[in-house]
């Protein structure tokens, strides 16, 4: 069985796991724990702001340790903290298993990211990661179905299963990655501080630009049947329509569009162009109330700006990082998808269910400026690393000389 397919089973496997999560979640620690919403949001939102801080320096350990053993570990610390929630009575209990598992998911990513550089060829990763990306959208809608027959049983035993199941997902996930062949760990050199990530400037732009780029993510989970509910007269099972198309498009088409990404160039032309089809998404879904129709285009924008952007931040987010340092780049650049988790929900609903069609508009706005600013934060960190490279051949010169 050759490394790509170990990779895409493993990512099946926990995908489907977390598509049971994604689902039960929020009614298991409500109806059976017995958790206010409020405290659920809270807790959850601890637990992925813990894994944003924690994504670089495990990034780092997975650099200096070897992924494949990290990503091993992290993904069976996954299945202990979904195991443990079968086990929470309390809020606090909660919030802390909440921190492990944000802790974990987010630094089993980087490891990911890291183990996937180190077994692929730079040419061709960004493909391999949109074939990942499909696969990990089929294993959500099949998690996303078991998950809805526990939805429906409503019972204790049904919900435990469920988790169950979540757990051993992953522990599936842990033993296919065990099978990858072991990436040399990287040589700590004298040169630059160990958290070099840190001090990239260029590369916390281009981070910060996905980030804003990645508040799509509330939208079709949370925003979009809100408003829905709130300002159509669609039918409240066109949610489940439009979660279909969006996770059969990108289960059909990602890898097709990924493969027009060729280099840092073109991967910021994607997410430039990724904002603008975002930009007139947003604006069809301000006409929806005008007729149900408009949200089915709307869906089929945001899936095609998703696609766009998601290729193109591949690329930028593997270019631009050291070969030596994979782990703690693709560490910090995964806080992105943490910032949008956390941020994300209070930002657009606030915008778009409180300022209607200008909310719509001034969002897709943001989506143009953010996929613009792109292309400039790219080109000045190709230079910095450029620099950065040049001045590490002068001291290894001068300390051979």
């Amino acid at each position: 069985m050759n490394n790509r397919r170990i990779l895409a089973l493993a990512q099946l496997a926990n995908s489907i796991g977390d598509g049971v999560y994604l689902v039960t979640s929020a009614f298991y620690f409500a109806r059976i724990v017995g958790l206010s919403a409020t405290e659920i949001g809270l807790g959850l939102t601890l637990g992925w702001a813990v894994g944003s801080v924690a994504g670089v320096p495990i990034g780092h350990l997975a650099d200096r340790r070897g992924p494949r053993g990290v990503a091993v570990l992290l993904a069976l610390t996954t299945a202990a903290a979904v195991a443990s929630f079968m086990f929470v009575r309390s809020f606090a209990l909660f919030a802390l298993v909440a921190c492990v598992y944000g802790t974990a998911q987010t630094g089993l990513s980087a490891a990911r990211q890291a183990l996937l550089a180190g077994l692929i060829a730079p040419a061709e990763r960004t493909v391999v990661r949109a074939v990942l990306q499909s696969t990990l959208n089929g294993g959500l809608a099949v998690g996303a179905a078991l998950g809805g027959l526990a939805l429906h049983l409503d019972t204790r035993p049904a919900y435990l299963a469920v988790f169950a199941l979540d757990a051993l997902s992953f522990l599936v996930a842990a033993f296919l990655l065990l099978r990858l062949p072991a990436v040399r760990p990287t040589q700590v050199t004298s040169a630059g501080p160990r958290l070099a990530v840190l001090r990239d400037r260029p590369y916390a732009l281009v981070t910060l630009i996905n980030a804003v780029m990645l508040f799509y993510m509330p939208l079709l989970s949370l925003v979009v049947p809100l408003w829905i509910a709130s300002r159509t007269s669609a039918p409240t099972w066109m949610v489940s329509v439009l979660m279909v198309i969006n996770t059969g498009t990108v289960l059909l088409f990602q890898v097709r569009v990924a493969r027009g990404v060729k280099g840092l160039r073109s991967a910021s032309l994607s997410v430039r162009n990724a904002g603008l089809v975002m930009f007139a998404a947003c604006a069809v879904f301000a006409l929806s109330p005008y007729g149900w129709p408009f949200l089915l285009v709307a869906a089929g924008l945001q899936v095609l700006a998703e696609m766009l952007l998601a290729s193109g931040s591949w690329e930028i987010g593997f270019g631009l990082a050291p070969d030596d340092k994979q782990g703690q780049y693709q560490g910090f650049f995964g806080t992105g998808v943490a910032v949008a988790r956390m941020l994300g929900p209070v930002v657009l609903t606030t915008l778009v269910l409180g300022g209607g069609t200008v909310g719509w508009l001034v969002l897709g706005a943001a989506f143009v400026a953010a996929g613009a600013a792109m292309a400039p934060a790219v080109r000045w960190g190709q230079r910095s690393g450029e620099a950065a490279a040049r001045s590490q051949a002068d001291a290894a010169h001068r300390e051979y000389a």
